[in-house]
């Protein structure tokens, strides 16, 4: 068994009097890869430096290293994307849908896993089918229930976060994929909420697509995303006919010979200049870093962390989903009647405390570099808002 994780702040450039519980908006960078950037700028300086084996070698051990956290198996079944959607226009573009049939997603998804579906469905003659969750106690698992109710015989594609991003709500994704294979549904998951700092197997939920960006739980920059294509999408229809993507792109001095035939796997999906000699390198050294911290140590590392704070939190009447249907690294912390949340924000700020007003609830996503100050100064702010 492998030691609990120790605080990692050193190992970030965070402000030492910044409370920073809002991974869910957007990770910041270490400091390993805030140096691979900056080596990889200046390496461009001189491109004679670059050589026809590098457009290929920082994007394969970028699909190793995410093939390894997610038990994909094959690397090449790892495309490099730039973001969400570009990974589910991929997916619409390759699925099978008919008049009649249905897509189903979940309310209040984020929109890069819903506008791709909802032009597909009204090019296709198809329903979006939204699984909403009841309102009042056992909100997460009555949602769950709601989600396999909402799949059916005339289900084409199950288009569904791993964790919803406004409240942190947990999907059970073994049972979901499980009904998506009783009725020959599709199941493709958005992970960017989740990979990283909560175990994901591919082995076990069976995804058809699995879309991450790395710029979040995986502490990679912006415009950089992976995504895992099954064997579903074998000899599919790439969105951009890259040279790159091509069989025998290795050997430049042939590549006016033109071939018909992709790379093996899904690298044929991957996004033009996939070889993005300065942000490549930035999200392997920060997928190596969690690939050591690893995601389950990281998952219990939040929990640990938060616990008596959300104890105390529930003493003041603030409320958060049962621990078996969220998230331990994204809650949504839910308020007593008569919260002024204009008075609640402005009594974190003056405390430095970052976290995310979504809808009525404060979403919290602390990751390994928050501590028990930053806890407390939460608690300050919320002992404020409800004196």
């Amino acid at each position: 068994m492998m030691a609990p994780l120790t605080c990692k702040r050193d190992a970030f450039g965070l402000p030492e009097d910044l409370h920073y519980l809002n991974c869910a908006y957007m990770g910041p960078l270490p400091r390993v890869t805030e140096e691979a950037g900056i080596a990889a700028i200046r390496r461009k300086r001189v491109p004679a430096d670059i050589h026809p084996e590098d457009f290929f070698r920082t994007s394969d051990e970028l699909r190793s290293l995410f093939s390894e956290m997610v038990g994909a198996g094959d690397p090449q079944r790892v495309a490099i994307i730039p973001g969400v959607s570009y990974g589910v226009a991929v997916a619409a573009r390759n699925l099978e849908v008919a008049r009649g049939q249905n897509v189903v997603i979940t309310h209040e998804q984020f929109p890069g896993n819903v506008h791709g579906w909802r032009r597909l469905a009204r090019e296709r003659g198809a329903d979006v089918r939204v699984a909403t969750p009841p309102d009042g106690p056992g909100r997460g698992q009555a949602w769950n229930d709601t989600l396999l109710s909402s799949i059916d015989s005339d289900t084409a594609v199950v288009a569904v976060p791993h964790v919803h991003w406004t409240d942190g709500t947990r999907f059970d994704l073994v049972a979901v994929g499980r009904r998506c294979r009783e009725v020959g549904a599709a199941l493709v998951v958005d992970g960017t909420q989740s990979v990283g700092a909560l175990p994901f197997d591919v082995a076990e939920v069976q995804p058809d697509a699995l879309i991450v960006a790395t710029y979040k739980w995986l502490f990679g920059p912006y415009s950089v995303g992976v995504a895992y294509f099954g064997p579903r999408f074998d000899g599919g229809t790439p969105l951009e006919e890259t040279w790159i993507g091509r069989e025998k792109s290795e050997d430049f001095q042939n590549l006016v010979h033109y071939r018909d035939g992709y790379q093996p796997g899904a690298i044929r999906y991957d996004v033009a200049e996939r070889s993005n000699f300065a942000l490549l390198p930035m999200a392997v050294a920060s997928m190596k870093l969690v690939r050591e911290w690893r995601p389950e140590r990281i998952q219990a590392y939040c929990v640990a962390l938060t616990a008596s704070a959300l104890e105390e939190a529930a003493s003041l009447g603030f409320s958060v989903e049962d621990p078996c249907w969220r998230g331990g690294h994204l809650f949504g912390l839910r308020m007593p009647p008569g919260i002024d949340l204009v008075g609640l924000k402005a009594a974190l700020e003056r405390r430095m405390v970052v976290a995310s007003l979504r809808g009525t609830a404060l979403r919290l996503s602390p990751n390994v570099y928050n501590d028990a100050a930053d806890l407390e100064a939460l608690l300050e702010g919320l002992r404020e808002a409800v004196a």
